[in-house]
């Protein structure tokens, strides 16, 4: 009679033990020291005046100015976004007349600096002394209004940054209607959906996926391109922030104040980013990333954010 073959023991399972790198830590503790040293220099530099920092970093004109700074970036995102879509629209349009004339504003605004937009929107009055409406060619005109009083110095700036951002975004935007598959068009025709329709309720939802990382560093940028309007004297903090200096000659302080500024509001701009990313990514992912939150929880000891489990397969 055979007898039964012995049971298996603990002894043939494996235990998988993590691999351990000592180096990334090393190397984390040098780089966050050199990190801590260069800061430590920087703010006990003695000719670094503390005073004037704590002074103007709440002052009511830099306020002002980081109110107008956000304001300019909010409205030229928001105003750019919209017309950005429009612009892909007809850059993907079969009609060649409007898929060249977004190629052609695309290629305009893409291929001058933006400086050098700023200053043309700002000294139009130069070039136009006045704007008018009415028929072509004839004398009949509606009305006629002063260049710089129809512009001022505000609208001027707004317009460069918005047309000069629209050009970027109608790309960001074209890239991420592309990577929606082309069964994604044919399904939503097929049950008798619109262009339109099929546009916002089918492709650009599955699009935003690809769109939102670089439309939120596009924010950013704008975010930091706001200061460029000190050309055309628009009070944004970093115009401000010049005019304050120039008076007590404290540029450095001032900066500052200014960089201050720019990474708080840089931070805050990024957290939306953030979520958004996490939304649109939720069918994309098995296991979301953990949010800031979260992980601050983990650090201190809280409850852990569920992790993936990798498939087991057992052995026969």
């Amino acid at each position: 009679m055979r007898e039964a073959a012995p049971a298996a023991t603990d002894s043939d399972d494996i235990s998988a033990v993590p691999l351990r790198h000592p180096w990334r830590w090393v190397m984390a503790a040098v780089l966050a020291g050199g990190f801590a040293a260069l800061a430590v220099s920087l703010w006990q530099n003695d000719n670094v005046n503390h005073p004037t920092i704590s002074e103007f970093i709440f002052d009511r004109r830099i306020l002002d100015g980081v109110v107008l700074t956000l304001v300019l970036t909010v409205v030229s995102m928001i105003i750019s976004t919209i017309l950005a879509v429009v612009l892909a629209v007809m850059r993907l349009s079969n009609n060649p007349v409007m898929s060249a004339l977004a190629w052609l504003y695309i290629w305009a605004f893409r291929g001058t600096p933006l400086l050098i937009q700023i200053v043309f929107w700002g000294y139009l009055g130069l070039l136009y002394a006045q704007i008018s409406l009415g028929i072509p060619f004839t004398d009949f005109t509606i009305f006629t209004v002063d260049t710089n009083t129809l512009i001022p110095a505000f609208a001027a700036g707004l317009l460069a940054l918005t047309l000069n951002q629209a050009a970027y975004s109608a790309e960001i935007v074209r890239a991420g209607m592309l990577s929606v598959d082309e069964g994604q068009y044919e399904a939503a025709y097929s049950v008798g959906m619109s262009p339109g329709f099929t546009l916002f309720k089918v492709v650009l939802p599955q699009a935003m996926r690809v769109i939102i990382p670089p439309m939120g560093n596009e924010t950013i940028s704008m975010l930091k391109n706001t200061s460029l309007l000190s050309v055309i004297a628009v009070l944004e903090i970093y115009t401000v922030a010049t005019q304050i200096s120039s008076q007590n000659l404290r540029q450095v302080e001032l900066l500052i104040v200014v960089s201050c500024w720019y990474l708080f509001l840089t931070s805050v701009l990024s957290v939306p980013q953030y979520y958004l990313e996490r939304h649109f990514g939720r069918g994309n992912a098995r296991s979301l990333p953990p949010t800031p939150i979260a992980r601050v929880r983990a650090v201190l000891g809280g409850p852990r954010w569920p992790r993936p489990t990798p498939e087991r397969t057992d052995a026969s």
